[in-house]
């Protein structure tokens, strides 16, 4: 075997996003002191910067927000310097800081930011209408992809690591718990660090009214006190066993604890992989674990996004393909082949709606993505990089051969380049170092996959794997979809009480497909699958709210009015408003009727989208 990539293109990588000079300096830790105050709605701040010149600097320019009020700073010495807040694209501004004296390369020096902390899209704060209690305010921090830079001034941008402390001082009566390793509290002020070098959006702050739970060795869920139980009931006695296998496949967990915060409602995401903490929908507590595989995802994200990231936001993919793939690598042990190309072929059929949507030429569907200038990073969410990058992963995989063998790379991958941030190139040369017989063949070049294609050219990718062995599951889920389209008064009498969540969302989505479904259909329908139409699982509810709006089952209207008012995540809300706007006067009406009942209680940016939805059908 060859040497193996000696440089890190990483290391070079450039990234528009962020204005800070990381290049030049480098932060080796974050120490923030923050006050929660929920009645003036602001986090009175000091951010301690541990810092190391690369080069000959004289200036420290850090990303920061227009919400954010930055009151001093002092260097190690407490002496006031200098400093300014420039524009800098729509979704953040520059601290630009001028030091006492041009340092030279090698130099550490220490800065202290005094700073109000009151809002920006990073930091949440919510009233008790949009919690599960409906008693008390709420705050939640989201970093991803660049909005921590309104919670504290950092280094905004997934090339950079380094670990933190924090104290936090909250009011009597509230809890604070952060992505940390270790935490402790005492006389309402929580201490916590977290000593492993993490990417500025992976520091994570939520406040409220939380109790929690054991839920293994190493794990404990967290919640507001009317969901404890039932979040208790539905991750107690797996997680652990998702950890070991994650292990056995890709090694060492290095972060200690993981623990799980169920979010309140208006949560508008399904997990965000904050470490050592979880953030994850309520949606998944349908109390029969069918929802699950949202944590085994956020899990393998221990090893690809959060220990091994991409160096800028162009190559997310790298986060969340590999995780895509790793992820299925885990519930392929657990669960087994069939059902794991059944979960696939779900994400197949999102990604070739997103693209049928969009079309496949768009500059998004795109592994590496072109981001301008003044394009925030998080308008270039989409498919693209979960399943597409699971494809270009799986081609590769395929390239191999053998899967243990291919296990092994990902296994030696993950040791190559952890703690880093990297690109494909750094990637894709370890891969043919690792594998010079491939390299040999000039597989990067073979006609039609060639890895720059991959990268570079939008559309449907080149090569998918072979999901045959889902036909265990999708042969009679098509043959009963068959039945119920074709139905004319006796309704199909195959019984589904045995299938389990995937195939029913199968199911679904291919009556879905169907033109329209006669009413008498659908009362059939109701009557037959009470378990189906009465589901707990948001991905069956979703599907059915979807069948109901577009065929106007006003029988069912008020299994999408419960659905709506129960969760504000963005993957089921916006879906179900646009075939309720797509459909009837009933339905539009009924939209309109749902969404001036539980517009209070969505998160802004939801809301935004949903008044968005119902504006284009005036």
């Amino acid at each position: 075997m060859s040497q193996m990539c000696p440089m890190i293109h990483g290391d070079k990588a450039t990234d528009g996003a962020t204005c800070s000079n990381f290049r030049d300096v480098r932060i080796k830790k974050y120490e923030l002191d923050l006050v929660v105050n929920f009645e003036k709605r602001e986090i009175q701040s000091e951010c301690t910067l541990r810092c190391e010149a690369l080069s000959s600097v004289s200036e420290v320019f850090l990303d920061c927000h227009e919400t954010m009020k930055i009151t001093g700073i002092e260097n190690g010495e407490s002496k006031v310097i200098p400093f300014s807040v420039q524009p800098f694209r729509h979704y953040g501004s520059m601290l630009a800081i001028q030091l006492a004296s041009e340092l030279s390369a090698g130099t550490e020096f220490t800065l202290k930011i005094q700073y109000i902390a009151t809002g920006g899209r990073g930091v949440e704060w919510l009233n008790p209408a949009q919690t599960a209690g409906k008693m008390k305010p709420y705050l939640y921090t989201q970093g991803q992809a660049v909005m921590n830079r309104s919670f504290f001034p950092c280094q905004d941008t997934p090339a950079v690591k380094a670990p933190y402390s924090a104290s936090v001082q909250v009011p009597e009566g509230f809890t604070a718990v952060m992505s940390a390793n270790s935490s402790s509290e005492k006389h309402g002020r929580y201490l916590f660090e977290q000593s492993v070098p993490i990417q500025s959006y992976l520091v994570a702050l939520a406040v409220g009214d939380l109790v929690s739970a054991e839920i293994g060795p190493r794990s404990r869920v967290w919640t507001e006190p009317s969901l404890l139980k039932s979040a208790k009931e539905e991750f107690g006695g797996i997680v652990e066993n998702f950890l070991t296998t994650g292990e056995e496949l890709f090694g060492p967990y290095v972060w200690g604890r993981y623990d799980i915060l169920v979010m309140p409602p208006s949560f508008p995401f399904g997990g965000m992989e904050n470490p050592c903490l979880t953030f994850v929908t309520p949606c998944l507590l349908v109390g029969d674990k069918s929802m699950t595989d949202v944590v085994i995802h956020e899990i393998a994200h221990s090893w690809f996004g959060n220990l091994v990231t991409n160096a800028n936001w162009s190559e997310f993919w790298l986060n969340e393909g590999f995780t895509m793939f790793a992820q299925r690598r885990i519930m392929q042990k657990l669960y087994g082949a069939p059902y794991t190309c059944l979960e696939t072929l779900t994400g197949k059929d999102l990604l070739r709606r997103h693209m049928d949507d969009t079309g496949e030429d768009h500059m998004f569907n795109r592994l590496r993505v072109l981001i301008d200038p003044d394009m925030d990073p998080d308008d270039t969410y989409n498919e693209t990089p979960y399943e597409k990058g699971f494809m270009f992963v799986s081609y590769l995989q395929n390239l191999v051969g053998d899967l243990r063998t291919f296990d092994d790379f990902l296994k030696a991958y993950i040791n190559k380049f952890k703690y880093k941030s990297i690109v494909a190139e750094d990637m894709l040369e370890y891969f043919l170092d690792y594998f010079p017989e491939l390299k040999e063949k000039d597989v990067q070049n073979r006609p039609g996959y060639e890895f720059d294609r991959w990268l570079h050219t939008p559309g449907w990718p080149p090569y998918e794997p072979d999901l045959s062995a889902s036909r265990e599951f999708t042969a009679p889920a098509d043959e009963l979809a068959k039945q119920w389209i074709s139905c004319s008064g006796q309704p199909p009498s195959t019984d589904v009480s045995g299938w389990r969540a995937e195939q029913l969302i199968y199911f679904l989505d291919r009556l879905l497909e169907a033109e329209s479904l006669p009413e008498d259909t659908l009362r059939l329908f109701v009557s037959q699958y009470p378990q189906i139409v009465n589901s707990h699982n948001a991905e069956i509810r979703l599907r059915w709210a979807q069948i109901v709006a577009k065929n106007d089952f006003s029988c069912e209207f008020d299994k999408i009015t419960s659905f709506l008012e129960c969760q504000g995540k963005l993957k089921y809300t916006l879906p179900v408003y646009k075939a309720l706007v797509k459909g009837t006067d009933k339905t539009r009406e009924l939209a309109i009727q749902i969404f001036n009942h539980t517009r209070d209680q969505l998160h802004v940016e939801v809301r935004q989208r949903v008044q968005k939805i119902l504006d284009q059908q005036n």
